[in-house]
């Protein structure tokens, strides 16, 4: 397997790195990887593996318990975080960018016009950070690194908030882009356009291994080497249980078949040694179904009229006819990035659109991109217990077993969560508040590309009504639109 890449000096490196946010918790156990000059890696793993971890490391906001993460002298390092810092929200666009320099840039417009460009967004440079939508900062986040155009650039789900132009923006720019970039992603297209190849973190072994390759083909690897621990274990576990009936026969007998008895006790030892760890990374989410409220007769959901941004600007239009949403009914909200779709979820989930309302006693699970409807500080069990006029404790961890949510991650603040495990907990919640209508904001984001068509399946066989924003066309063809609402031909 071959673990570097034809590329320059090595810029970063792991040598036996551990880290643990607690003792019950470890991330990285004795792991080791080197990246050189101007390579591009994805970085892959199970939701909660610590993908996100290996980040703050390279960037020293956390420290190795034992071993070396080491970056060399001097090569500065930027890195597109998800979530706005509250005090830039005061800052223009232009004051926000700007403080990324040591010095007065003459030419600060144009290059944030150029960022701007690469993620499909328009801004204008007096308008405050505030004023703009969660994915519309998100894209500010990600362009703020991208003007810095540092010697490693770090990813962490950079397409969650770009419609497909951004995506292909992006693409174009990362192809082209002449100095090394980490990505942590789950868009499997996207990352096979331009990666070298991959550093694979096992979640159960806490090692990191490391492929070479275009994605897919890593991906072919990784499912081939699996494929083989697997059946190395079954010829193993064989050949262990057969020595063990003869251990349990011979035992009895006495002399030389007792001797028999202890040679073949050693073999199983030496056989169990020879046991590998099989990798737990591929592990899928049950099927499920999220059970709907089975008493709401007739329209869940009617629109009359809806907010949308026009050159940054707030403007009422009506809709006529009116947009009805029933059962079994499913509304897509489409329109380019920062028109309004979220804030129009939003406004409609709390009640606060009055040309949109939503039928009274319709129980509503309503999924945000940026998970700010789930309390950080409660543990996961208690975000999942919420959900239940009578909860039941059994019913609660078998639901959060299906989402690979274990009774350990459940005693974890749901803040300390990965981004995928509080995307899948919010999956897990609808299963046990049995909902009568899902608002769904960007419902893929965050989430492992293998989990999506079992998701896609238990949205399209919901009995409930569903409104839904998403940049993913492979996600929505699965799900059965029946109606669409396009904000920008309003």
């Amino acid at each position: 397997m071959p673990t570097m890449s034809s590329h320059g000096n090595v810029i970063i490196s792991f040598d036996e790195v551990s880290f643990a946010y607690d003792e019950n918790k470890p991330i990285l156990d004795e792991a080791s990887f080197s990246v050189r000059e101007n390579s591009k890696f994805t970085i892959m793993g199970q939701n909660g593996a610590g993908k996100s971890t290996i980040f703050k490391l390279i960037t020293k906001d956390l420290k190795p318990e034992n071993g070396q993460a080491n970056t060399s002298l001097g090569a500065s390092i930027a890195i597109a975080t998800q979530v706005m810092k509250p005090e830039n929200l005061e800052k223009t666009v232009e004051e926000f960018f700007g403080q990324t320099f040591d010095k007065k840039i003459f030419d600060l417009p144009k290059r944030i016009n150029e960022v701007l460009n690469i993620v499909h967004l328009k801004a204008p440079l007096d308008k405050k950070i505030k004023q703009f939508s969660g994915g519309q900062q998100a894209r500010l986040l990600l362009a703020y690194a991208l003007i810095q155009k540092p010697d490693i650039l770090l990813l962490d789900e950079p397409t969650n908030n770009l419609d497909t132009q951004g995506i292909e923006h992006l693409t174009a720019f990362l192809m082209s882009y002449p100095k090394t970039c980490l990505v942590i992603s789950h868009d499997a297209n996207f990352l096979n356009s331009f990666t070298d190849g991959v550093l694979y973190l096992d979640s159960f072994t806490h090692k990191i291994e490391q492929y070479v390759g275009d994605y897919y083909s890593v991906l072919g690897e990784i499912e081939a080497r699996i494929e083989r621990e697997r059946a190395k274990n079954a010829q193993l576990r064989k050949s262990i249980q057969d020595r063990k009936d003869k251990i349990n026969f011979f035992a009895n007998k006495g002399g030389k078949m007792r001797a028999l008895a202890s040679k073949l006790r050693d073999q199983v030892e030496e056989a169990e040694e020879d046991m590998v760890d099989e990798r737990r990374e591929d592990k899928t989410i049950n099927e499920f179904t999220i059970p709907s409220q089975p008493e709401i007769i007739g329209p869940m959901v009617e629109i009359n009229s809806v907010g949308v941004m026009i050159d940054h600007e707030p403007v009422q239009k009506n809709i006529s006819p009116a947009i009805t949403v029933r059962k079994r009914q499913r509304l897509l909200i489409k329109g380019p990035n920062g028109i309004g779709k979220s804030t129009l979820l939003q406004a409609l989930a709390d009640g606060t659109n009055e040309g949109a309302v939503i039928t009274p006693d319709v129980r509503v699970g309503y999924y945000r991109q940026d998970f700010s409807g789930l309390d950080f500080d409660k543990t996961a069990y208690q975000a999942l217990e919420e959900m239940m006029p009578n909860p039941f404790n059994q019913e609660i961890y078998a639901t959060a077993a299906m989402f690979l949510l274990s009774s350990e991650i459940l005693k974890n603040k749901v803040g300390s969560l990965s981004e995928g495990q509080k995307g899948l907990l919010c999956y897990a919640r609808f299963v046990l508040q049995k909902p009568g209508l899902l608002i769904m904001d960007e419902p893929t984001n965050h989430i492992n590309f293998r989990h999506l068509p079992i998701i896609a399946k238990a949205l399209d066989e919901f009995e409930g009504a569903i409104i839904l924003v998403s940049h993913v066309p492979e996600f929505v063809d699965q799900i059965g639109i029946t109606q669409t609402l396009d904000l920008e031909t309003l």
